[in-house]
């Protein structure tokens, strides 16, 4: 992610930090954020306003596109 795209998706979350309930999905975890968003001080920044106050829910086990694809025979 470039910069530019780093700095507007904190400004999202900024504008809506304490006003509005935001919905972040992610297969990317927490811990990786940093590397991806390129820029530690946006990072920081992002994680922040969403962590504190954030519900987290972890997925585990097979994807039920793949679940639904076996039980039906198809290749996945």
């Amino acid at each position: 992610m470039v910069d530019d795209d780093a700095t507007n998706l904190f400004e999202i979350i900024e504008d809506r930090t304490n006003i509005n309930s935001t919905i972040i999905t992610s297969q990317l975890p927490v811990s990786e954020w940093y590397n991806y968003l390129n820029n530690n001080t946006v990072a920081d920044a992002i994680l922040d306003r969403i962590v504190h106050s954030s519900h987290r829910v972890i997925l585990e086990g097979e994807s039920m596109r793949k679940v639904n694809a076996l039980s039906k025979n198809l290749e996945y």
